[in-house]
């Protein structure tokens, strides 16, 4: 049972990759904690100010297990105008 984690801008760049996928079941505390061991402090720091979509909502439960199948974005804050 799996998720798809996208990451989007910085995040991107700090994770090297648009995408990958984890195990499901799990709280979105537990599954930053387990892509900051993947990929290391850059991407630890850009996760700390990030906003983090579920499915296409907002995520303010972060102890909530997060379905199979789900899609969560990692969407870090975003300069410009």
């Amino acid at each position: 049972m799996q998720l798809t984690v996208r990451y989007f801008a910085g995040a991107r760049a700090a994770a090297g990759r648009a995408e990958e996928t984890a195990p499901a079941g799990r709280s979105l505390d537990a599954l930053l904690d387990e892509l900051t061991e993947r990929h290391g402090e850059r991407l630890a720091v850009v996760l700390k100010a990030a906003s983090f979509l579920v499915d296409g909502t907002a995520c303010h439960d972060r102890q909530a297990p997060l379905p199979a199948g789900a899609t969560v974005d990692v969407l870090p804050p975003f300069a410009g105008g």
